[in-house]
């Protein structure tokens, strides 16, 4: 039953989607970001995604990098939708800290009722900027695969930019764990 929900859902998702192939090298994102990618990037557009784009390398239901750029303060952080009254918004605050961005994404990633746990918490220069990196594992409700994630993110001028990539922790994770480090090396954030 929940194979037939997943396939559903991405038949549905697939009727309502534009997919693009991200072109290698430099990828404005926003207004200010720019991400340099190497290798078969795909950029999904459907309705409910925004504020983040999300691409992908093996298919929506494998892996994912959910890119925020220029979140502003008091912007929700994920879709909005007859759902959404039932759930709890997460919204993020110019004067968040570090720890309360990161469970921020974290309440966005666990709002479907998936578990998620921190492993590690880090500074890290991002874009250029003063900024975070963190690992975490998530058991996804829908289907209780065992994922696998790391995200960036800093904040520069009241404004969030953030990576967060997730995938199967046994395969699609360590398969593509280096090239979304050597993405986040080289954000650039203006």
């Amino acid at each position: 039953m929940k194979n037939l929900l997943i396939l559903s859902l991405a038949l549905l998702l697939a009727a309502c989607a534009s997919v693009r192939k991200v072109e290698s090298g430099a990828n404005p994102v926003g207004e200010r970001m720019s991400i340099n990618v190497d290798g078969n990037w795909n950029h999904l557009d459907f309705p409910g995604i925004k504020p983040a784009q999300l691409w992908t390398m093996e298919g929506i239901t494998i892996d994912e990098l959910m890119v925020y750029s220029g979140i502003r303060d008091g912007q929700v952080m994920h879709s909005e939708s007859a759902a959404s009254d039932k759930q709890k918004d997460f919204a993020f605050r110019k004067a968040m800290q570090t720890e309360e961005i990161v469970s921020m994404l974290e309440g966005v990633l666990s709002r479907d009722g998936s578990t998620f746990k921190l492993r590690k918490l880090e500074p890290y220069a991002f874009g250029g900027k003063k900024g975070f990196r963190f690992e975490f594992e998530r058991i996804r409700k829908i289907d209780n695969v065992q994922m696998r994630g790391l995200g960036f993110g800093a904040v520069d001028r009241e404004e969030l930019f953030a990576l967060v990539y997730q995938a199967p922790r046994l395969t699609f994770f360590p398969r593509h764990e280096a090239r979304v480090e050597a993405i986040a090396k080289a954000v650039s954030i203006k």
